[in-house]
């Protein structure tokens, strides 16, 4: 009579495939919320480079100039003569209105809106920068 040995300790094993598995999750997941964080309905402008802080509203008043030096309130376009009314109508007390120019827009198109823009009541600007 044979006797068999209890039995063998077996070594444990690292399964690989469900860290997989939750890796790809965490990749697509992110991807995902990153792609919710971005303004993809915003004007496309090349901002100029410089230092500034992160601006504490939520959503502000934005004044933008594009290349074209076409014109927009919170990306809607408007013309020159516009701007006036549109900003007296949905600016705030004691909002700052973003200035939002091109690189390459004409530095009097961009001084004409602001100026329209302070005839409605706007006190405060902020120029938008790209940060470096």
């Amino acid at each position: 009579m044979k006797l068999r040995r209890s039995r063998r300790s077996k070594r444990g094993r690292i399964e690989i495939i469900p860290m997989i598995d939750v890796m790809f999750f965490l990749l697509a997941t992110f991807m995902l919320t990153s792609l919710a964080m971005q303004r993809l309905d915003a004007v496309r402008i090349n901002l100029p480079q410089g230092h500034a802080q992160q601006l504490s509203q939520d959503k502000p008043l934005t004044l933008s100039v594009n290349e074209a030096n076409q014109v927009f309130i919170n990306q809607q376009a408007v013309r020159l003569d516009q701007v006036t009314p549109t900003i007296a109508r949905l600016l705030r007390p004691d909002a700052n209105v973003v200035v939002a120019a091109d690189d390459h827009a004409s530095h009097g198109v961009v001084v004409q809106a602001m100026l329209a823009a302070r005839a409605a009541g706007a006190e405060h600007f902020l120029v938008a920068v790209h940060r470096e």
